[in-house]
């Protein structure tokens, strides 16, 4: 419920100040107007050149001034809790996560920022392994892409904000997740409310104007890339 929140929170607010969007699965790979991308791009994040693809993708999807919506985790949070504990693996009643032996020193070279994988187990939802994405190089290489960002938020803070508007504290009450901010309980037990604390929004802008056509510089920018390898199966049987 916090992150169906938290979309259409962002897509409300970007409604208001650009043209009509159109929400669009890539369908037969037209150019779009919106993407979305929820909990997903952090698992390209496994390879440089996956995470290039990723975004190459993303940009050939888009047309100019049009906007990318997401959700990842926050390296940022995952880290200081990784720190924080006494080993290698933190978490609660619904969700944990464990990283390798190879991180015991807990610390992650600014030289080396793809691979950094950690599993990640979620109560009924995940449990498979992910992948680190330090924000500040996310956006670096997005902007190769002609992708600029506009806005990146932990959930928590995305919360307390749009919180203070009463069309976003309609839409909580709505959706039916903590509460209305007055009477109604919250739905979100407090393990619950930490997890939305592992994650974070963000909306990227392709560059240029809506109906601009841009001559680009790279060859990757105006068609789609994948590769057998960048698909990643899950066994759940066991």
């Amino acid at each position: 419920m916090i992150f169906s929140l938290v979309i259409r929170s962002v897509w409300t607010m970007f409604w208001k100040k650009m043209p009509p969007l159109i929400y669009v699965v890539a369908r037969q790979f037209d150019k779009s107007d919106s993407l979305f991308a929820c909990f997903a791009m952090h698992y390209s994040w496994s390879t440089e050149a996956r995470a290039r693809r990723a975004l190459a993708n993303v940009s050939a999807l888009l047309r100019p001034g049009g906007i990318f919506i997401g959700t990842m985790p926050d390296a940022n949070v995952i880290i200081k809790k990784l720190r924080e504990a006494e080993g290698l693996v933190f978490g609660n009643s619904v969700y944990w996560i464990r990283f390798d032996e190879e991180f015991s020193d807990k610390k992650f070279k600014s030289s080396s920022p793809f691979g950094i994988k950690y599993k990640f187990h979620l109560e009924d939802a995940v449990d498979c392994p992910e992948w680190i994405v330090p924000f500040h190089i996310f956006k670096s290489l997005a902007e190769e892409y002609d992708l600029e960002l506009v806005l990146v938020k932990n959930s928590h803070e995305f919360v307390d904000e749009y919180l203070k508007r009463p069309e976003f504290v309609e839409l909580m009450r709505r959706l039916g997740a903590l509460g209305d901010g007055n009477k109604d309980p919250s739905t979100l037990s407090p393990d619950e409310w930490e997890v939305a604390y592992l994650y974070l929004s963000f909306v990227l802008r392709k560059r240029g104007q809506p109906e601009q056509t841009r001559v680009n510089g790279r060859r990757d920018k105006g068609k789609m890339l994948i590769s057998k390898e960048d698909i990643m199966f899950i066994d759940q049987s066991s």
